[in-house]
């Protein structure tokens, strides 16, 4: 989990990289996380083997290679091969790992993240906070896929723009190496490289100051030294100062991907999805009854589709083997301070497939129908625990709001469209809904 930003920004390439590590050496974390984050990513990673194969790419000291270590797959049996190119880094790990009893299963291999020396299907899970940045969003979902099993998840954090127009000065250094993206940016990158997005997990800000605190500890107490500490102090104190005058501008988030050729095909041909005809409306009405277990949904449904709000095309049905209709989803127009949106709501699935991917099989493609329409944003109010798997994030990071009261996590946004300014403001959903 070491953040290379800093190190790329030196000036002599051998002096500056010794002295920068000597100024990070034995310090808790190398990039912005928290254990409370690292938990939370591995929670939506789904299912793991008893005894998983974990590669974390950039582990630094090994927080979060440790952590997996003892909590990931079944108690004690996760084998984690820890990867980072400074030496002094893994002999930290060791030395912790040895302490708390887990040499055993945490395997240190000093290489660089761009190639790493592994056959390919190697691993159950690759991980990688704050390391991905070394290399590039891009290129790190490129190069790593080849590394997993089949089934196998990615989990990366990147730095992202939280505004639509950063100001020149921070953007001037954020993009030195590797130009950042909206998180929607991230999230189409990732679906267009191949990858079905499991979970999004954007990180608070007090992730960037578990990392930051200590380092400008030291930071400030430290003087001239060896060759290369000038140029590292600098770029250290810079990288803390940059928060301070623009944290608003920009933030981090976790990713769990998986690709979508590995282990979910079998879902998607199992329940395939398409726009509704007229001869579905009452097998729609049917599955919205048997899901909620009252008519409300049904007749929302049915009054949405006599409103100005419905749009033909984005009411779509997931069939079950023998072609009947066993999951809904609809979208229908709202809007946020004016500015056109859409409300996704209802989605119901007949309780006798609930769990089964009918769901998210439908789900999944009205949004892509959605994207492919030139649509920018989704709303939804739900459960915070189903929807982050289709990339969903709360809709306050944007400025956005419900008309009535609605606890933060349970009301989620979905931007399609990065290149578009995300409207704040009030949501105006259609007059059926009565709010």
């Amino acid at each position: 989990m070491t953040d290379h930003n800093s190190l790329q920004d030196l000036h002599d390439p051998h002096a500056s990289r010794e002295a920068f590590f000597t100024l990070h050496r034995d310090l808790p974390r190398q990039g912005p996380g928290s254990d409370t984050t690292t938990r939370a990513l591995l929670s939506l990673a789904g299912p793991l083997p008893e005894r998983p194969r974990i590669l974390d790419l950039g582990c630094g000291p090994g927080r979060s290679a440790l952590l997996l270590a003892a909590e990931a797959g079944g108690a004690g049996l996760a084998e984690v091969t820890a990867v980072d190119p400074d030496a002094g880094f893994l002999d930290e790990l060791r030395t912790t790992a040895e302490s708390r009893g887990l040499a055993d299963r945490v395997r240190p291999v000093r290489a660089g993240l761009g190639a790493p020396p592994f056959p390919d299907g190697s691993f159950d899970l690759v991980w990688a906070e704050g390391s991905a940045s070394a290399i590039g969003f891009d290129t790190a979902l490129a190069a790593w896929r080849r590394l997993l099993a089949p089934g196998g998840t990615l989990v990366l954090t990147a730095c992202e723009w939280t505004v639509a127009t950063p100001s020149a000065a921070v953007r001037a250094l954020r993009d030195r190496h590797h130009s950042l993206r909206t998180g929607a940016g991230n999230l189409a990158a990732a679906q267009a490289a191949g990858y079905r997005v499991l979970g999004v997990v954007p990180q608070p800000a007090s992730d960037r100051d578990e990392y930051h605190r200590p380092p400008a500890a030291r930071a400030a107490a430290a003087g001239p030294g060896a060759p290369g500490t000038a140029a590292a102090l600098s770029a250290t104190r810079e990288e803390i100062a940059v928060p301070e005058r623009h944290g608003h501008e920009y933030g981090y988030t976790g990713y769990v991907l998986r690709p979508a050729t590995a282990g979910t095909g079998a879902a998607a041909r199992s329940w395939p999805a398409r726009p509704e005809t007229p001869a579905d409306t009452g097998a729609v009405r049917a599955v919205n009854l048997a899901a909620f277990g009252s008519p409300l949904e049904a007749d929302l449904v049915d009054a949405l589709r006599a409103d100005p709000s419905w749009l033909p095309g984005l009411s779509f049905v997931a069939e079950g083997p023998d072609g009947t209709v066993a999951a809904h989803a609809l979208l229908t127009r709202c809007t946020v301070d004016g500015v056109p949106a859409l409300a996704l709501a209802p989605v119901a699935a007949d309780p006798a497939v609930q769990r089964s991917g009918a769901g998210s099989s439908v789900v999944r493609a009205l949004l892509e129908a959605a994207r492919e329409r030139g649509e920018g944003l989704v709303l939804v109010l739900g459960h915070p625990e189903y929807y982050p798997r289709f990339g969903f994030v709360p809709a306050s990071r944007y400025g956005i709001r419900a008309p009535f009261e609605v606890p933060d996590e349970a009301l989620m946004a979905l931007v399609l469209d990065g290149s578009a300014a995300v409207p704040a403001g009030t949501i105006a959903y259609p007059a059926p809904f009565g709010v």
